[in-house]
């Protein structure tokens, strides 16, 4: 067997450690505990099988058996990588098992189930998805053993086939997708350089740092209560304001969450553009906020975000804007210009401000990509196939009083693809992070870059940054973060030095038409920033040639090719 195979199946069992504690749970059901059950290693045409019993006799007393050292003398398993294996097994995940089960039971959770299923099956190929969430729920709910890879094991009811093909397949994307994100950040950073040796010359040491608060103190957020009646539905904006006025027409921007988030996560950056003169409305996505998830999680939905929201959350917006507008004269002396209105979105919210920006829903790469058995290692894809659910028919969410929209950690690739994208004609940044697992830089955002038919466009990448605001989350979800060794968690205020710079410089070049702001918003103001561990890498339109030709020699055939607009 070829070295890549060896690595294909060293790295096999670490997805399917994570794979399994991470994600797997289970109905709430007993089911009769099998040691003696055996696990199949299918490679057509061989047949391999392995006792749980003889793992269970490796975690608990290190003896490798006669039947379990054929596969570590295969693989060329050493002692220190024995020890490790043996620890995996044991290692307890402390997750509450209810919780689980109720966010396995979402169409979210079973689409995971689903696709898990495809590489490890019941015996003789049947999707496996109902025996790995009833092993699971069982050793989440044993009170001393809990849930540990082992456990997980011995509650298998039936005996499970590990259909290598496939999961080798599913391997090689991730493989693929770590060596071609290296690659990119690589070429970023070349780009970013040529870039910035031809950007007209500028002494950014005398220029004011606007990754500090602006010359306008801030007035305290308020909250407004909007009601939709067309579409009864009520929910709440964040309202940030500068305490005194700009000259001229007060700029607006809108900002909308991710999927499982609030609003009062992206109140810091409200009041970065409030200090520079913005009014900022910072609406709640009631349908796929961080409410919506915690419902779910106790049981009264069964749903992690509703798939209605695809329409709602854009429409959103546009009331924002509309509601503002009622306001302007009462309330702001007809101060705001709602001709101008800049909207920023992170991940879902990212998909938001593109819908308002002019791209458009395209079932037809939706069916292609979500249609597949093995999917490419792109997690956002369990939230963008959910679109298929909706009315098949033309989704028009353009809203013309947009001009521009900065967007991070977008999910664009398949819910809008190439066709959808091409209709976006204003200016747009997005950003990126490396270590995204969520909405990989490589398949996600590098697209968005190479497929928004704009002259204005540009595409930052910052190294290390994962998709979440770290200083944001929970204990409960720093503490499992934690556990995960292989994680390097990104400096944060370093991350959102970039972002307050970026937005404020975006803001005022492409809402505000502000030309002063231009030398910020070029890669050698990215490099004059940027700082160690994550340092950001900024490249404009031109780049967006060199990178697609650099994405589609690095892409498996499971990844649709990139075209530039430019080039067809």
């Amino acid at each position: 067997m070829s070295k890549n195979r060896l690595f294909s199946q060293r790295l096999l069992r670490q997805l399917l450690q994570g794979l399994t504690l991470g994600t797997l749970s289970a109905l709430l059901t007993a089911l009769p505990l099998y040691a003696s059950q055996r696990l199949f290693f299918i490679y057509n045409p061989i047949v391999r099988s392995l006792g749980i019993d003889s793992l269970t006799t490796f975690a608990e007393t290190g003896v490798v058996n006669k039947e379990l050292d054929f596969y570590m003398s295969f693989a060329g398993v050493n002692e220190e990588q024995k020890a490790a294996f043996r620890e995996a097994l044991l290692k307890q995940v402390d997750v509450p098992p209810v919780q689980l089960s109720r966010f396995f039971n979402s169409p979210t959770g079973e689409a995971i189930l689903q696709r898990l299923g495809i590489l490890i099956s019941i015996q003789g190929g049947r999707n496996g998805k109902y025996a790995l969430r009833g092993a699971t729920v069982q050793a989440a709910f044993d009170p001393k053993e809990g849930l540990t890879l082992l456990n997980f094991f011995e509650h298998l009811a039936v005996n499970m086939q590990f259909n290598l093909e496939e999961i080798f397949v599913a391997a090689d994307y991730v493989e693929i997708l770590g060596r071609g994100t290296n690659a990119i950040v690589q070429e970023m950073k070349r780009l970013a350089g040529i870039e910035a040796e031809n950007d007209p010359p500028a002494n950014f040491a005398a220029l004011p740092d606007i990754r500090q608060p602006g010359p306008y103190d801030v007035a305290s957020p308020r909250m407004l209560t909007l009601t939709d009646t067309n579409r009864d539905r009520t929910f709440d904006v964040i309202v940030v304001q500068p305490q005194r006025w700009r000259d001229g027409q007060t700029p607006v921007i809108i900002i909308s969450h991710g999927l499982a988030s609030r609003p009062e996560d992206f109140v810091d950056r409200a009041q970065q553009l409030a200090s520079y003169g913005y009014l900022v409305a910072l609406p709640r996505h009631i349908g796929s906020d961080a409410q919506q998830l915690q419902d779910m999680l106790e049981g009264f939905s069964r749903e992690i975000y509703k798939v209605e929201e695809f329409i709602d959350r854009p429409l959103d917006v546009s009331y924002v804007i509309d509601e503002l507008d009622r306001r302007n004269n009462r309330e702001f002396q007809g101060r705001l210009d709602l001709q101008n209105v800049g909207v920023m979105g992170h991940s879902f919210g990212g998909y938001t401000a593109l819908a308002v920006g002019g791209a458009s829903l395209d079932f037809e790469t939706l069916e292609d990509q979500c249609g597949r058995e093995i999917w490419g290692p792109n997690l956002s894809l369990l939230l963008q196939c959910r679109a298929l659910e909706l009315p098949r028919k033309v989704y028009n969410f353009r809203d013309e009083r947009v001009n521009s929209v900065l967007v991070i950690n977008p999910v664009t690739s398949a819910v809008f693809g190439q066709k959808g994208l091409n209709q976006v004609k204003i200016p747009v940044m997005i950003g990126a992070g490396s270590s995204d697992p969520a909405t990989p830089a490589a398949v996600e955002q590098l697209k968005a870059f190479v497929w928004i038919d704009t002259e204005d466009k540009y595409l930052g990448l910052i190294e290390g940054q994962a998709h979440v605001n770290f200083s944001k989350l929970d204990a409960s979800t720093k503490a499992l973060l934690d556990s995960l060794p292989s994680l390097k968690v990104p400096k944060q205020k370093l991350i959102d030095s970039y972002g307050n710079a970026f937005l404020v410089a975006f803001a005022e070049v492409h809402v505000s038409k502000n030309k002063a702001f231009r030398p910020f918003l070029t890669a050698a103001y990215g490099q004059y920033i940027s700082a160690q561990p994550n340092p950001i890498h900024l490249v404009e339109a031109e780049a967006d040639v060199p990178l697609s030709e650099l994405f589609n020699r690095l892409r498996p055939a499971s990844f649709p090719p990139i075209y530039s607009p430019r080039t067809q």
